[in-house]
């Protein structure tokens, strides 16, 4: 028996992009994500071109992805479109070990993530 993925439909004139395994945690790629949600993509890229966060470069990546294949795949007009959806997935753990003093060792977490970038053209 095989498992059945239930997979997430995007509407009409939506488009996604999904960029896995970021090596970062999701609470700190959520506050990137937060900061595109809602604008135009105009604004959105901006926004993360001048952001501090060393992680906003993938994020600037991933929706140049999502215009592009909104403007290749879908023929949508790029001056309309804007981030309806930005949201973050808890990916999987690496486990080390980290040194510590009288022989022990502690747990050291290497989280990654997955980030998905839904553009939607607005309508008049």
């Amino acid at each position: 028996m095989v498992k059945e993925t239930k997979s997430k439909s995007v509407a009409l004139k939506q488009v996604q992009a999904i960029c896995r395994s970021i090596r970062t945690s999701p609470r700190k790629l959520n506050l990137v994500a937060q900061t595109i949600r809602g604008l135009s993509a105009e604004k959105a890229v901006a926004e993360l071109t001048f952001s501090k966060k060393r992680i906003a470069k993938v994020a600037l990546g991933l929706l140049q992805s999502a215009i592009a294949n909104a403007e290749n795949n879908h023929n949508l007009n790029i001056d309309k479109l804007f981030v309806k959806e930005a949201y973050v997935g808890k990916g999987l753990v690496m486990k080390r070990m980290h040194a510590r003093g009288r022989g022990r060792g502690a747990r050291v977490l290497k989280p990654f993530s997955s980030l998905t970038v839904v553009v939607e053209e607005r309508g008049e």
